[in-house]
């Protein structure tokens, strides 16, 4: 998917540019939840054949991630969308929701799920923008994590 100057497509999540998006992901996070309320997936558990990893570029240059987590035939899982304060504004976070729901669709998913907090309004905002809902703890998260919110969204 293309659009002036700004593209994204399924990348290795190892490589050096975008494992440095990972990592300032994971400090935002340390920074704004306790750690028993930090459910991340490390970057060789991102490039898994199972999950799918996106990388946003603006010219080259790594600027924003997503990725969809195959978890089983009945639904995906939202993970890891970021997208770096100087890129911010550039409406990144439709596209990356985009393009994971297109995948999700084209591997027979009729259900994206994700956990996300309750300390990010902006991505709060995003997702119910973008049509999901609340819903139950799903997979092996925890039941009683009062930072947690739990979104789905059924796809057409």
């Amino acid at each position: 998917m293309t659009s002036s100057g700004i593209t994204i497509a399924r990348e290795d999540p190892r490589q050096p540019d975008v494992a440095k998006l990972v990592r300032d992901l994971d400090a935002m996070f340390h920074d704004l939840y306790p750690a028993e309320s930090n459910h991340l997936v490390d970057i060789e558990t991102l490039a898994r054949p199972d999950i799918h990893f996106f990388v946003v570029r603006q010219e080259g240059k790594a600027i924003g991630t997503g990725a969809l987590w195959h978890r089983d035939p009945a639904y995906g899982e939202i993970k890891r969308i970021y997208v770096t304060p100087e890129a911010r504004g550039l409406k990144l976070g439709k596209l990356i929701l985009a393009a994971l729901e297109d995948n999700a669709r084209q591997h027979g998913l009729a259900l994206v799920k994700l956990e996300t907090g309750t300390l990010q309004p902006e991505a709060l905002g995003l997702f119910a923008k973008y049509g999901f809902v609340a819903c139950g703890p799903y997979a092996d998260y925890p039941t009683d994590d009062p930072y947690s919110v739990f979104m789905e969204k059924r796809l057409e």
